[in-house]
């Protein structure tokens, strides 16, 4: 089974394509898509489709796994993401890729155990858990990889408790 994380951000999109083998996890790729802030923003998002769809295209996800939008305290920014996160939900309807969606403390609490963990926490864990040289670098590439990661830990479960209130 193939995962593809998204982290979304219209200026920094994190993407991984995890896979779960016999062998254990396994990071294929991971990278980010960044648009420029000086362009328009529907060029912007134009950008992050086709990126998108080129990293669906070359390798095949089963699923896609993101982290849900978020009120956050700057309006603007939770604006762009979630302006980046319709688009990447539209690559998947397009591929016809089933999509679930996390709350970033779901996804802390899947891959480190506490959903108040730390970015550097989180990231140290990918790395480990991925076998991986160096922690994956940058930050939104490595939330991608958290985020896949939380679905193939059973993040569905991890949800449904979230939802009732009963996350670690």
């Amino acid at each position: 089974m193939f995962v593809l994380g998204i982290d979304p951000g219209l200026a920094a999109c994190g993407y991984a394509v995890v896979e779960k083998a016999q062998a254990g996890e396994r990071a294929v790729t991971a990278g980010v898509v960044r648009t420029d802030a000086s362009e328009p923003v529907a060029d912007r998002l134009a950008e992050l489709h086709r990126d998108l769809t080129a990293v669906v295209r070359e390798h095949s996800p089963d699923v896609m796994a993101i982290e849900q939008v978020f009120t956050n305290r700057n309006l603007m920014t939770a604006i762009s993401v979630g302006r980046a996160s319709g688009v990447a939900l539209l690559v998947a309807a397009q591929a016809g890729i089933p999509v679930f969606e996390y709350s970033p403390s779901a996804v802390k609490a899947a891959v480190a155990g506490y959903g108040k963990a730390t970015k550097d926490q989180i990231s140290y864990i990918v790395a480990s858990r991925l076998r991986l040289a160096a922690r994956p670098e940058p930050a939104d590439a490595a939330d991608a990889l958290a985020i896949a990661l939380c679905h193939l830990q059973g993040g569905v479960a991890m949800q449904q408790l979230e939802q009732a209130g009963r996350a670690p």
